[in-house]
């Protein structure tokens, strides 16, 4: 479940392996590529936390931040 932290939308993510996280970081690349939006990303072994927030409306949530993390919640 996505969570609101710090005005960023957060969510982490557990894998079986550091090689699935991996995978996963790339198919989240794609996306945000396509939308030219980014995310933080942090990856520790088998766990990988997103967090988004648009800087360029004051480091605030906006509906691009929700979309991102629907279509994330896919893979």
């Amino acid at each position: 479940m996505w969570e609101i932290k710090n005005k960023q939308l957060v969510k982490t993510f557990q894998f079986e392996t550091f090689e699935e996280a991996i995978v996963f970081i790339n198919a989240v690349a794609k996306f945000c590529t396509s939308e030219n939006h980014h995310p933080e990303i942090v990856n520790i072994y088998n766990k990988v936390k997103l967090s988004f927030c648009t800087h360029d409306a004051g480091n605030s949530l906006t509906e691009l931040d929700y979309k991102l993390a629907k279509l994330i919640d896919t893979l």
